[in-house]
């Protein structure tokens, strides 16, 4: 049974402004496989950010995408590259979804909201330079969450500071500002952010997954990209 977050977002979903410039026309983009059914994703590659981002720019070139799609409630198999994701139970269940493309991409606000809180988290692996919304829509309060932006972006931001739809937010940061990944767009939709600022698991165990997907829905209720992708 959906949540009513869940339905509502649904019932919206043709009038979010999109959160990356894409054109359903002309763009194509390429569904990425971070499980360990990919037998091209080894320690070694994931651990080398260098060696990590040129395999996603090749995969993007020989499919001739402008970006890389995908993630949510995926099992990876990435985080063995960080101490960031290690605890009593390792995470690797990821609960937003990435969009992967070159860093400087603009980020668009896909409704308006507030400024809720914004950080730099800038652990090996973390988000690096990250934003924080709060929605209202149809009485329902939620939040989306923005990682591995530029960390010039953080510079004019407010807490409260209002934020209209279709205005830029932010860019794609490149890896020495977010975190240490290929240059790419976190973004998930979270409805309770109990009690965090700046901050909010993007990642989670196995044995919490039903409790943070539940807390997280599907962020391409607002993405409207993965009917898109091969």
């Amino acid at each position: 049974m959906k949540r009513r977050l869940e339905s509502v977002l649904e019932k919206n979903r043709s009038n979010f402004h999109s959160v990356v410039d894409f054109n359903a026309g002309t763009d194509k983009i390429l569904r990425l496989n971070f499980t360990e059914a990919n037998t091209a994703i080894t320690d070694e590659l994931v651990k080398d950010t260098s060696k990590f981002s040129q395999y996603i720019n090749s995969r993007l070139s020989a499919a001739k995408a402008r970006y890389g799609v995908g993630g949510y409630n995926e099992d990876r198999i990435l985080y063995k590259r960080s101490e960031h994701f290690n605890g009593e139970e390792k995470r690797s269940i990821h609960l937003g979804i990435d969009i992967w493309g070159a860093a400087g991409s603009k980020v668009y606000i896909p409704i308006g909201g507030t400024v809720h809180s914004f950080a730099f988290n800038n652990n090996f692996g973390d988000y690096g330079a990250t934003i924080i919304l709060q929605h209202q829509l149809d009485t329902i309060v939620f939040h989306t969450l923005y990682g591995h932006v530029s960390l010039n972006d953080l510079t004019p931001l407010q807490k409260g500071k209002y934020i209209s739809r279709g205005e830029i937010l932010a860019h794609i940061g490149e890896p020495a500002e977010n975190g240490d990944w290929p240059p790419h767009l976190h973004f998930q939709v979270i409805e309770d952010m109990r009690i965090k600022e700046g901050d909010y698991p993007g990642v989670c165990s196995i044995s919490e997954r039903e409790k943070y997907l539940l807390n997280c829905p599907d962020p391409d209720l607002i993405l409207n990209m993965m009917k898109h992708a091969e």
